[in-house]
C-alpha cells in the first residue's frame, strides 16, 4: 500500500519515516533508487536477523551522540542517540547511510514513575546529510504524528475499548473511522470532537454539511 499512495507525492530529496512495519528492502529500494529520496525506518521483530545485529552492535554504548529533553504532556522525557556506519556494509539491507538507537527515559511528573524504551533503526542518510542532532528529531517527528493521530481516533471513537474483534470488522471499522476524520479535517473550521457534536443523530446535518443533495444549505463551520 505504501508505494501507490507515494507515486503521487513529490518525495525528491525527502526523508520518508516509517515504522517497524514498513521497513522492507523493495520499499527501501523503492524510496532511494527509484524516487531518489531516503528513508528512515525502526528494526523490530518482523525483520529478526537485522534487529539482532544492531542489538549486538550497539550492546557497549558510551556517551551518545546526542540527547534531547522534553518537559510536555506532563512528564520529563529524555532521548539519546547513538550512531554509527560501521555496520553499512554488513547489513542485509539495502542503502543503509547509517545505523542508530535510541534510548527514551520518562518520568511522570506527579507520579515520579519512570519508563525505559530502547528502539533501533537505519536510515539511508550519510553522517552528511543527517547528523545525530536530525536523526533524533526526524523520529521524535515520525512519532508526534503517529501520536496525534491515535489520540484523536480514540478520544472521539473511545477505539481502545471497542469489542469489534471478528474477521476484519476491526481493520474495517477503524478505515473508516479514520476516513470520518479525514474528511472533518480536510474542510478546515472548528475542531473534529466538535463538529462530530454538531453532526451526530442529525443526518440532515450530514448531508449539507458533505453537501450531498441538491438543495443543501451552505454547511455551517
Amino acid at each position: 500500500m505504501a508505494i501507490p499512495l507515494l507515486e503521487a507525492i513529490d518525495i525528491n530529496s525527502k526523508t520518508i519515516t516509517g515504522d517497524a512495519l514498513l521497513t522492507q528492502r523493495r520499499l527501501a529500494d523503492y524510496l532511494v533508487a527509484e524516487r531518489h529520496a531516503h528513508y528512515h525506518f525502526t528494526v523490530k521483530g518482523n525483520q529478526p536477523g537485522l534487529r539482532a545485529n544492531l542489538v549486538l552492535y550497539f550492546q557497549e554504548r558510551n556517551a551518545p551522540d546526542a540527547v534531547s529533553v522534553d518537559f510536555d504532556h506532563g512528564r520529563i522525557e529524555t532521548r539519546k542517540i547513538w550512531t554509527s556506519t560501521e555496520l553499512n556494509g554488513y547489513l542485509d539491507f539495502p542503502w543503509v547511510g547509517q545505523a542508530f538507537v535510541i534510548e527514551r527515559e520518562s518520568i511522570n511528573k506527579k507520579t515520579g514513575k519512570v519508563s525505559n524504551e530502547t528502539a533501533y533503526g537505519i536510515t539511508s542518510c550519510t553522517p552528511e546529510q543527517a547528523n545525530a542532532d536530525k536523526i533524533l528529531k526526524t523520529n521524535r517527528d515520525h512519532w508526534c504524528i503517529e501520536n496525534i493521530c491515535h489520540y484523536i481516533i480514540d478520544w472521539n471513537f473511545d477505539e481502545d475499548r471497542s469489542r469489534i474483534r471478528t474477521g476484519y470488522g476491526p481493520e474495517n471499522i477503524s478505515r473508516l473511522r479514520r476516513f470520518a476524520v479525514g474528511l472533518i479535517k480536510s474542510k478546515g473550521g472548528s475542531g473534529v470532537a466538535q463538529k462530530m457534536r454538531q453532526l451526530t443523530m442529525n443526518v440532515r446535518s450530514v448531508l449539507d454539511y458533505l453537501r450531498m443533495t441538491k438543495n443543501s444549505s451552505v454547511p455551517c463551520t
